[in-house]
């Protein structure tokens, strides 16, 4: 099995991997050489491993622009959400972390739970085309999507414009509700946002080499322990 994913790299020898910089939880931090530090980071490093191969990481800004680049051969797996919109263009693999996904109110709000939000009137910040724009495109009915490129302009967006929520990933809204006085984070969560690994379609062979690895490495404690490494507990956990 390894040896027919190995035949589907596009440069032989080296595992590209293509790494969203915008998720703090993932990404929390630069090597010494400038690489990226991290959970995603290691979950390449351990594929490439069990394959045999060197590692090259492929740095993105957001998740959206990894997965635009599946069509230009620069990378081999990406480490980015999984989403149906996305699983248009690229094949996903094993999930192997959850993060909730949750709203973040200003002081004083009306808001008090996750259903109040989806009312006619109430507008919502959020990072364009992150994944949990693309769940809330698909399923909210009443409420209005304002998007920012980057998450310090959809904070901005939300502070400056008075808007009535911004969406996120929950540990990062909890972060900015200490920069906005009496903000608060809404109790649970819409969705949870299920961190994957995916390949390029027409790459079967190497995808079911990571899907197995991946299924491998939560069943014997690997990813709890990378979870563990970055001190990211709490904020993240072993998807099931």
């Amino acid at each position: 099995m390894a040896a027919d994913a190995l035949s589907e790299l596009s440069v032989p020898g080296t595992l590209r991997a293509g790494i969203n910089l915008a998720n703090r939880l993932l990404v929390t931090g630069t090597s010494p050489s400038g690489d990226p530090q991290g959970v995603a980071p290691d979950i390449a490093a351990a594929i490439a491993e069990r394959l045999g191969v060197g590692l090259a990481l492929v740095p993105f800004a957001t998740a959206g622009a990894v997965a635009d680049a599946a069509e230009q051969d620069v990378w081999d797996i990406g480490l980015i959400a999984a989403d149906p919109k996305r699983a248009e263009t690229v094949a996903f693999c094993e999930a192997y972390v959850e993060i909730e996904a949750s709203y973040l109110v200003p002081p004083n709000s009306p808001l008090q739970s996750i259903e109040d939000v989806d009312r006619p009137g109430v507008r919502i910040a959020l990072v364009d085309r992150a994944a949990y724009d693309l769940y809330l495109t698909r399923t909210l009915k009443r409420a209005e999507l304002h998007r920012a490129p980057i998450h310090a302009e959809a904070f901005a967006l939300f502070v400056d414009e008075k808007l009535d929520a911004m969406a996120g990933l929950a540990p990062a809204l909890s972060e900015m509700a200490q920069q906005l006085p009496g903000a608060r984070v809404l109790d649970g969560g819409y969705t949870a946002i299920r961190q994957a690994v995916c390949t390029k379609p027409k790459n079967a062979t190497l995808q079911g080499f990571v899907d197995r690895f991946l299924a491998e490495a939560k069943a014997s404690g690997l990813v709890a322990t990378l979870i563990e490494r970055y001190g990211v507990q709490g904020k993240l956990k072993v998807a099931p």
